[in-house]
């Protein structure tokens, strides 16, 4: 399943809210603007890569990464935290 900007930007607002904080201190704690914060709740799909995984490390959100399966990884099912 592909992950959208769309859905990381709604995953990021639900948790948000589900934390009573706001956008502005959302900005405020993760050290980013406002205006990004907003961005990427709407799911603009150019959001900076670092800011992006500054808010979700923030907000507690984690991410797993797994590769395809090939030969070179082949007795790997997952990289946690790459």
């Amino acid at each position: 399943m592909k992950t959208t900007a769309k859905q990381i930007g709604e995953l990021v607002k639900i948790t948000r809210k589900g934390l009573g904080v706001t956008q502005k201190n959302l900005a405020m704690t993760s050290g980013t603007g406002l205006r990004f914060i907003i961005e990427l709740e709407q799911g603009k799909p150019t959001c900076q890569l670092s800011k992006v995984l500054t808010v979700l490390n923030t907000l507690g959100i984690a991410i797993k990464l797994t590769p395809p399966p090939t030969d070179k990884n082949a007795g790997h099912t997952s990289k946690e935290g790459v």
